[in-house]
Protein backbone atom coordinates (compact mmCIF):
# COMPACT_ATOMS: atom_id res chain seq x y z
CA UNK A 1 0.00 0.00 0.00
CA UNK A 2 1.01 3.58 -0.61
CA UNK A 3 2.36 5.40 2.45
CA UNK A 4 -0.46 7.96 2.32
CA UNK A 5 -3.05 5.19 2.59
CA UNK A 6 -1.22 3.67 5.55
CA UNK A 7 -1.09 7.05 7.30
CA UNK A 8 -4.80 7.66 6.70
CA UNK A 9 -5.69 4.17 7.96
CA UNK A 10 -3.67 4.71 11.15
CA UNK A 11 -5.88 5.29 14.19
CA UNK A 12 -3.48 8.03 15.27
CA UNK A 13 -4.23 10.14 12.19
CA UNK A 14 -6.15 13.18 13.55
CA UNK A 15 -9.25 12.69 11.41
CA UNK A 16 -11.68 12.15 14.28
CA UNK A 17 -12.44 8.50 13.60
CA UNK A 18 -11.75 7.51 17.20
CA UNK A 19 -15.09 8.97 18.34
CA UNK A 20 -17.14 6.74 16.02
CA UNK A 21 -17.94 3.07 16.68
CA UNK A 22 -19.54 2.21 13.34
CA UNK A 23 -22.72 1.02 15.01
CA UNK A 24 -20.95 -1.19 17.52
CA UNK A 25 -22.01 0.81 20.58
CA UNK A 26 -25.71 0.46 19.75
CA UNK A 27 -25.26 -3.25 19.04
CA UNK A 28 -23.48 -3.73 22.37
CA UNK A 29 -26.22 -1.84 24.21
CA UNK A 30 -28.72 -4.35 22.80
CA UNK A 31 -26.46 -7.24 23.88
CA UNK A 32 -26.16 -8.50 20.32
CA UNK A 33 -22.38 -8.46 20.69
CA UNK A 34 -21.12 -9.52 24.10
CA UNK A 35 -17.90 -11.43 23.43
CA UNK A 36 -15.14 -11.95 20.86
CA UNK A 37 -17.09 -14.84 19.33
CA UNK A 38 -19.80 -12.38 18.24
CA UNK A 39 -17.44 -10.04 16.40
CA UNK A 40 -16.72 -11.97 13.17
CA UNK A 41 -20.34 -11.87 12.07
CA UNK A 42 -20.79 -8.18 12.84
CA UNK A 43 -17.48 -7.06 11.33
CA UNK A 44 -17.82 -9.22 8.22
CA UNK A 45 -21.33 -7.92 7.65
CA UNK A 46 -20.22 -4.32 8.08
CA UNK A 47 -17.25 -4.83 5.75
CA UNK A 48 -19.45 -6.23 2.97
CA UNK A 49 -22.06 -3.46 3.23
CA UNK A 50 -21.09 -0.07 4.64
CA UNK A 51 -17.40 -0.89 4.24
CA UNK A 52 -17.79 -1.94 0.62
CA UNK A 53 -19.76 1.20 -0.20
CA UNK A 54 -17.11 3.39 1.38
CA UNK A 55 -14.36 1.50 -0.45
CA UNK A 56 -16.12 1.95 -3.81
CA UNK A 57 -16.35 5.72 -3.39
CA UNK A 58 -12.84 6.05 -1.99
CA UNK A 59 -11.49 4.22 -5.04
CA UNK A 60 -13.59 6.40 -7.36
CA UNK A 61 -12.32 9.52 -5.61
CA UNK A 62 -8.66 8.43 -5.89
CA UNK A 63 -9.22 7.85 -9.61
CA UNK A 64 -10.94 11.22 -9.98
CA UNK A 65 -8.08 13.03 -8.22
CA UNK A 66 -5.87 12.08 -11.15
CA UNK A 67 -8.31 12.23 -14.06
CA UNK A 68 -10.53 15.10 -12.91
CA UNK A 69 -14.00 14.91 -11.42
CA UNK A 70 -17.26 16.58 -10.65
CA UNK A 71 -16.73 16.38 -6.90
CA UNK A 72 -20.21 17.50 -5.96
CA UNK A 73 -21.67 14.73 -8.14
CA UNK A 74 -19.45 12.08 -6.56
CA UNK A 75 -20.32 13.30 -3.08
CA UNK A 76 -24.05 13.50 -3.80
CA UNK A 77 -24.09 9.98 -5.25
CA UNK A 78 -22.64 8.66 -1.99
CA UNK A 79 -25.18 10.74 -0.09
CA UNK A 80 -27.97 9.09 -2.08
CA UNK A 81 -26.63 5.65 -1.16
CA UNK A 82 -26.58 6.45 2.57
CA UNK A 83 -30.23 6.48 3.70
CA UNK A 84 -29.48 7.06 7.38
CA UNK A 85 -29.14 10.72 8.34
CA UNK A 86 -27.03 9.71 11.33
CA UNK A 87 -24.59 7.84 9.10
CA UNK A 88 -24.42 10.73 6.65
CA UNK A 89 -23.62 13.12 9.47
CA UNK A 90 -20.98 10.79 10.91
CA UNK A 91 -19.34 10.43 7.50
CA UNK A 92 -19.26 14.18 6.95
CA UNK A 93 -17.89 14.81 10.44
CA UNK A 94 -15.01 12.41 9.76
CA UNK A 95 -14.59 13.90 6.32
CA UNK A 96 -14.24 17.39 7.78
CA UNK A 97 -11.57 16.25 10.25
CA UNK A 98 -9.70 14.29 7.61
CA UNK A 99 -9.78 17.23 5.21
CA UNK A 100 -8.37 19.57 7.84
CA UNK A 101 -5.42 17.32 8.59
CA UNK A 102 -4.99 16.09 5.03
CA UNK A 103 -4.65 19.53 3.46
CA UNK A 104 -1.68 20.21 5.71
CA UNK A 105 -0.01 16.88 4.92
CA UNK A 106 -0.71 16.86 1.15
CA UNK A 107 -1.52 20.43 -0.03
CA UNK A 108 -2.88 20.40 -3.57
CA UNK A 109 -5.08 22.45 -5.91
CA UNK A 110 -7.09 19.24 -6.41
CA UNK A 111 -8.07 19.29 -2.74
CA UNK A 112 -8.77 23.02 -2.91
CA UNK A 113 -11.17 22.38 -5.80
CA UNK A 114 -12.85 19.48 -3.99
CA UNK A 115 -13.45 21.51 -0.84
CA UNK A 116 -14.63 24.52 -2.82
CA UNK A 117 -17.34 22.32 -4.36
CA UNK A 118 -18.10 20.26 -1.26
CA UNK A 119 -17.01 22.05 1.95
CA UNK A 120 -18.21 19.08 4.07
CA UNK A 121 -17.28 16.06 1.97
CA UNK A 122 -18.08 12.49 2.88
CA UNK A 123 -15.15 10.71 4.52
CA UNK A 124 -14.51 8.21 1.66
CA UNK A 125 -14.50 11.01 -0.90
CA UNK A 126 -11.88 13.16 0.84
CA UNK A 127 -9.78 10.17 1.90
CA UNK A 128 -9.73 8.79 -1.64
CA UNK A 129 -8.80 12.19 -3.02
CA UNK A 130 -5.93 12.48 -0.54
CA UNK A 131 -4.58 9.08 -1.55
CA UNK A 132 -4.85 9.99 -5.23
CA UNK A 133 -3.13 13.34 -4.74
CA UNK A 134 -0.30 11.64 -2.84
CA UNK A 135 0.27 9.16 -5.68
CA UNK A 136 -1.64 6.18 -4.34
CA UNK A 137 -3.94 3.95 -6.39
CA UNK A 138 -7.70 3.41 -6.20
CA UNK A 139 -6.94 0.03 -4.64
CA UNK A 140 -4.86 1.72 -1.92
CA UNK A 141 -7.69 4.11 -1.12
CA UNK A 142 -10.26 1.31 -1.06
CA UNK A 143 -8.09 -0.82 1.22
CA UNK A 144 -7.57 2.04 3.68
CA UNK A 145 -11.30 2.75 3.91
CA UNK A 146 -12.23 -0.93 4.08
CA UNK A 147 -9.80 -1.36 6.96
CA UNK A 148 -11.18 1.67 8.79
CA UNK A 149 -14.72 0.32 8.43
CA UNK A 150 -13.82 -2.63 10.67
CA UNK A 151 -10.88 -1.42 12.75
CA UNK A 152 -12.98 1.36 14.29
CA UNK A 153 -15.74 -0.98 15.52
CA UNK A 154 -13.11 -3.49 16.63
CA UNK A 155 -11.36 -0.87 18.74
CA UNK A 156 -14.73 0.22 20.12
CA UNK A 157 -15.45 -3.37 21.17
CA UNK A 158 -12.29 -3.43 23.26
CA UNK A 159 -13.22 -0.16 24.96
CA UNK A 160 -16.91 -0.98 25.49
CA UNK A 161 -16.62 -4.61 26.55
CA UNK A 162 -13.08 -4.89 27.86
CA UNK A 163 -12.27 -7.62 25.33
CA UNK A 164 -8.81 -9.05 24.80
CA UNK A 165 -7.24 -6.75 22.16
CA UNK A 166 -5.10 -9.59 20.81
CA UNK A 167 -8.16 -11.72 20.13
CA UNK A 168 -10.07 -8.78 18.64
CA UNK A 169 -7.25 -7.87 16.27
CA UNK A 170 -7.00 -11.51 15.22
CA UNK A 171 -10.62 -11.27 14.08
CA UNK A 172 -9.80 -8.20 11.98
CA UNK A 173 -6.74 -9.90 10.48
CA UNK A 174 -8.88 -12.80 9.22
CA UNK A 175 -11.35 -10.59 7.35
CA UNK A 176 -11.11 -10.55 3.54
CA UNK A 177 -10.28 -6.90 3.04
CA UNK A 178 -8.39 -7.55 -0.18
CA UNK A 179 -11.46 -8.82 -2.03
CA UNK A 180 -13.51 -5.77 -1.02
CA UNK A 181 -10.72 -3.42 -2.10
CA UNK A 182 -10.21 -5.24 -5.41
CA UNK A 183 -13.92 -5.14 -6.24
CA UNK A 184 -14.00 -1.42 -5.43
CA UNK A 185 -10.94 -0.62 -7.53
CA UNK A 186 -12.43 -2.49 -10.50
CA UNK A 187 -15.26 0.07 -10.81
CA UNK A 188 -13.27 3.16 -9.83
CA UNK A 189 -13.48 4.74 -13.27
CA UNK A 190 -17.20 4.18 -13.78
CA UNK A 191 -19.81 6.92 -13.93
CA UNK A 192 -20.62 7.83 -10.29
CA UNK A 193 -24.33 7.37 -10.98
CA UNK A 194 -23.75 3.74 -11.96
CA UNK A 195 -21.57 2.75 -9.00
CA UNK A 196 -22.82 -0.17 -6.87
CA UNK A 197 -24.87 0.52 -3.75
CA UNK A 198 -24.30 -2.18 -1.12
CA UNK A 199 -26.09 -1.39 2.11
CA UNK A 200 -27.44 -2.75 5.36
CA UNK A 201 -30.87 -1.68 6.66
CA UNK A 202 -29.93 -3.03 10.09
CA UNK A 203 -26.89 -0.76 10.34
CA UNK A 204 -29.02 2.18 9.20
CA UNK A 205 -31.56 1.48 11.94
CA UNK A 206 -28.86 1.02 14.58
CA UNK A 207 -27.31 4.36 13.55
CA UNK A 208 -30.63 6.17 13.90
CA UNK A 209 -31.33 4.52 17.26
CA UNK A 210 -27.88 5.47 18.54
CA UNK A 211 -28.44 9.09 17.50
CA UNK A 212 -31.71 9.19 19.46
CA UNK A 213 -30.21 7.53 22.53
CA UNK A 214 -27.17 9.81 22.39
CA UNK A 215 -29.53 12.74 22.99
CA UNK A 216 -31.09 11.00 26.01
CA UNK A 217 -28.00 9.69 27.78
CA UNK A 218 -24.23 10.08 27.75
CA UNK A 219 -22.60 7.65 25.35
CA UNK A 220 -18.94 6.96 24.71
CA UNK A 221 -19.13 7.33 20.91
CA UNK A 222 -20.73 9.92 18.65
CA UNK A 223 -22.01 7.20 16.32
Amino acid sequence: MDLSALILADSRFPGGGHVHSGGLEEVVSRKLVTAVRDLPGFLSGRLRTAGALAAIFAAASAHAAVTGANWSLLDSELDARTPSLAQREASRAQGRGTARAGRIAWPSPVLDALLAETPRPHHPVILGALVGVAGGSPYDAAMAVAYLSVSGPASAAVRLLGLDPFAVNAVVARLDLASVASEAAAVAGDDPASLPSPGSPALDLFAEAHARHHQEEVRLFAS
